[in-house]
């Protein structure tokens, strides 16, 4: 079974957000992150952010977990509020 990890933010900007956007475009991501998908979401007013990513397994999520936790704060798009990993029950794309 597919599983996300879904990270909270709060002080995200719309600069950090492009930069995010720019640093995925151009195919930039951590070493060793097993991830299928990753989705952010962002509430400009509010300045907070969700990221999701997916990983197809619990050996791939633990992977990207630790990783992920493992990043310095300047790397994360604004200050992390909360960490859930979720079952993925029902996935659907186009």
């Amino acid at each position: 079974m597919a599983l996300a990890r879904v990270v909270t933010f709060e002080g995200v900007d719309d600069a950090r957000i492009a930069q995010l956007k720019q640093n995925v475009e151009s195919g930039e991501r951590p070493e060793n992150l097993p991830a299928s998908e990753l989705i952010i979401l962002h509430e400009p007013e509010s300045q907070k952010s969700i990221a999701i990513m997916f990983f197809e397994n619990e050996a791939d999520y633990q992977q990207g977990h630790e990783v992920m936790d493992a990043m310095p704060a300047d790397d994360t798009p604004g200050r992390r509020t909360s960490v859930t990993k979720y079952d993925v029950a029902v996935r659907a794309t186009g």
